[in-house]
């Protein structure tokens, strides 16, 4: 039998077989044990600051249409509620217009020195997500009332 032969003999394969398994593990967890020596860490990270951004100012941003309009269709729901029929209740509204709903809540009046204004808090549920408002609509002139304050929570 030739020497190549005798290297390859069934009783050899067993020691191969063993040594590559060994190498393979070696290969594995020689580098995991590397990362697990301090290699990372994300107290050592730092931020890149090669990388530059703008944005624009919040005064020059467009007023979006759609949230004017649910704030009219707010405004109206509010004016118009019968608040001592209510006890309490929530109102709903909707804007056909922009596919928008929500309720109205905490719902109040107040009259001060003359002035009558309503007081509430709203949800607006439309395609970009819920939001949560706090208003005040106050009578103004001729019986019609004005949004005083609308603010998102």
């Amino acid at each position: 039998m030739s020497r190549i032969a005798q290297a390859f003999d069934s009783g050899q394969w067993n020691v191969i077989a063993s040594a590559s398994a060994r190498f393979a593990v070696v290969v594995i967890a020689l580098p995991l044990a590397a990362c697990g020596a301090g290699g990372f860490s994300l107290e050592k990270a730092e931020v890149d600051r090669s990388i530059l951004t703008s944005s624009t100012p919040a005064s020059a941003m467009p007023i979006d249409q759609d949230s004017a309009s649910d704030q009219t269709t707010i405004g109206n729901a509010v004016s118009s509620a019968d608040i001592e029929q209510l006890r309490g209740q929530a109102v709903p509204w909707a804007n056909s217009s922009t596919g928008s709903r929500g309720s109205i809540t905490e719902l109040v009046e107040l009259k001060d020195n003359g002035q009558t204004c309503r007081r509430f808090t709203a949800s607006r549920e439309s395609f970009d997500g819920v939001a949560l408002f706090k208003g005040e609509v106050c009578l103004a002139g001729a019986g019609g009332w004005r949004m005083q304050d609308f603010k998102a929570l």
